[in-house]
């Protein structure tokens, strides 16, 4: 059987987060989706909350890396 090919998500690809370090193109996606369009824009707010916002917003639970890849970013954006 052929392969499905998977869909590639260009516009997290290319966002601004996509400069963190070893930053996920789905926690990209996640920030994208929770309205973050820039990564000073996380500067000050608390991982655990936006991980609530995401869970609201998808209304299942979310992959359990994605709270460190939101503490990724959040520190990353504190640091810059």
């Amino acid at each position: 059987m052929a392969e499905k090919k998977k869909k590639v998500d260009y516009a997290a690809l290319s966002s601004p987060f996509m400069r963190i370090p070893k930053m996920r193109v789905a926690a990209a996606r996640a920030l994208m989706d929770l309205g973050v369009k820039e990564v000073y824009e996380l500067r000050g707010r608390d991982p655990e909350s936006l991980l609530a916002d995401y869970q609201k917003l998808t209304k299942k639970k979310p992959d359990a890396e994605l709270l460190h890849y939101f503490k990724v970013a959040v520190d990353f954006a504190e640091a810059e």
